[in-house]
């Protein structure tokens, strides 16, 4: 017999600027690390990304449409040819969380709701190269499922990953909260039947899930 949806609510949270520092900070500080500028940087990645068909700076990498190594080469070269920086790359990954701080907030508060029987999930835009180093903020163990963009070959807001992410959770679309900090891909899950919280601060945030949840002393 299929599994029955199940009708606690399931959360739902997305990785970086949401369990991280907010995703702007985190390029400052790569940029410095790497002594790129940031508009410079954005803009070689936003080239790359067109040769690829979208124009969003991180679909090569999140989907993936290319291998890791390839982008940075791809990206270097747009910087030498259009900006005339010599960048070097090579350790994308590695430098792009070197330092990065976790939403130690957010995820104590997740903490409360896994122990309290709810069903947490991460769904994710994730780069496969990222791998090695997000669980190093944030223990796997917290997550009932993880529903990341490179292995399932498709990334929020398309309907499909939130169906997707139904599905693993046996859950009815009015069940699922989605916290993110993106409003596209809030928008994707509101239109799935999905409640969303855009993230801007972990006060709201909060205030906004308690309500929901009802679990103000979770």
């Amino acid at each position: 017999m299929p599994a029955e949806a199940i009708t606690l609510p399931v959360v739902w949270c997305d990785f970086g600027g949401v369990l991280t520092a907010p995703v702007a900070e985190t390029l400052t500080s790569f940029c410095a690390r790497i002594s790129v500028p940031a508009p410079a940087l954005v803009t070689a990645m936003r080239t790359v990304a067109g040769q690829y068909g979208t124009n969003d700076i991180m679909e090569p990498l999140d989907t993936p449409l290319v291998s890791a190594d390839e982008w940075t080469r791809q990206v270097e070269k747009c910087l030498l040819d259009e900006h005339h920086i010599t960048a070097d790359l090579s350790n994308f990954a590695r430098d792009w969380f070197t330092g990065r701080p976790a939403n130690t907030d957010l995820i104590d508060y997740l903490w409360e709701l896994k122990k309290a029987g709810i069903f947490v999930g991460m769904l994710s835009n994730m780069v496969p190269d990222f791998e090695p180093y997000w669980p190093n903020m944030v223990s796997p163990d917290l997550f009932d499922c993880l529903v990341f963009s490179y292995q399932v070959g498709v990334r929020k807001p398309d309907q499909r990953i939130y169906a997707l992410a139904e599905e693993r959770s046996s859950a009815k679309p009015s069940s699922c909260i989605l916290i993110d900090d993106l409003l596209e891909n809030c928008a994707g899950a509101r239109a799935a039947g999905w409640k969303a919280i855009e993230f801007h601060a972990n006060d709201e945030a909060l205030h906004q899930m308690r309500q929901w949840i009802g679990t103000a002393d979770a």
